[in-house]
């Protein structure tokens, strides 16, 4: 079963068609990324599912049924623009989002979900006396306190430091567990990558991108070649066979040119110096992202 079902939905501003003609299926219990840059439609889509735009044409189906006018109590959304009662109390403000959501008591999800993210010292001070990620843990809480079954998540991880990345990811997984369905934006590609059932990418509008991790490197083949050198990046240059050298300090990675065969490029670059280490292996996705809309895919289409 799918939980979102998009059919080709087209929505414009003015001159500017934020989305063209999307198709997607979101299927229920998973964890969906949607990834892609700045200004591709993310958000305009997230925004449409949840009737916060109308698309200007195509259908969007919610638990098999097209929405009309407010939004429903199963579904859960964090926006991108963070906003919460400042003078209000934690705990205070949770209960109220949460029975405002739901029509009635929260109190044990709140105090869980408190304990949870280790909020529970913070439970009776007031929102403005927050951290910046203490408050973006207390409005990803009001998102689900009232255990909806669809959550739809805004850049939720953006400028948390690690170990708060580390518990709203570890939220999400539990609340995959529990059977909720979770679509999220992220430019984490590395959080995509390990959290995401599904990875969608939108680009100028338009989906580049859909499926598991797997399938979508199989599309790209096992083209790399990860080596870490003696010599490092210097000692990989103008070799036969490799389009691209990208370069990590400690680590280079290689695009290997079809048709070339990776032993030999490895035979030209021992004879150059010492190789530590070496893996022939697919592109991640953060390669792929930026093939599809980094400075190198500008440099083909300008060509």
């Amino acid at each position: 079963m799918n939980v979102v079902e998009i059919e080709n939905i087209t929505k414009t501003f003015g001159r500017l068609k934020a989305v063209d003609d999307l198709s997607l299926n979101v299927p229920k219990g998973s964890i969906y990324g949607f990834i892609g840059p700045n200004g591709s439609g993310k958000t305009t889509t997230l925004r449409m599912i949840m009737n916060i735009f109308y698309p200007d044409s195509g259908r969007i189906r919610i638990f098999g049924e097209e929405m009309h006018g407010s939004t429903s109590e199963r579904i859960g959304y964090l926006p991108e623009e963070r906003g919460m009662y400042k003078k209000m109390k934690v705990r205070d403000l949770l209960r109220f989002y949460g029975e405002l959501k739901s029509g009635r008591k929260v109190n044990k999800e709140v105090d869980y979900w408190l304990g949870k993210l280790d909020l529970s010292d913070w439970a009776d001070k007031k929102i403005e006396t927050l951290s910046k990620g203490m408050g973006q843990k207390v409005q990803f809480i009001s998102t689900i306190v009232s255990q909806p079954e669809l959550i739809i998540l805004d850049e939720p991880f953006t400028g948390l430091d690690p170990v708060n990345v580390e518990a709203i990811k570890n939220a999400v997984l539990d609340l995959r567990a529990q059977g909720a369905t979770v679509i999220f934006s992220t430019h984490d590609m590395n959080v995509a990558e390990k959290m995401c059932d599904f990875i969608f990418m939108i680009f100028k509008g338009k989906k580049v991108l859909d499926g598991t991790l797997v399938s979508i490197q199989d599309k790209y083949g096992s083209d790399t070649l990860r080596v870490r050198t003696e010599g490092g990046a210097s000692a990989l240059q103008n070799l036969n066979g490799v389009e691209k050298i990208t370069d990590f300090g400690q680590l280079q990675e290689l695009r290997i040119t079809p048709d070339n065969d990776h032993q030999k490029i490895l035979s030209e670059i021992m004879s150059r110096t010492r190789v530590y280490s070496f893996e022939l292996a697919k592109p991640t996705l953060y390669d792929i992202f930026l093939r599809i809309a980094g400075p190198e895919a500008k440099e083909e289409t300008d060509a």
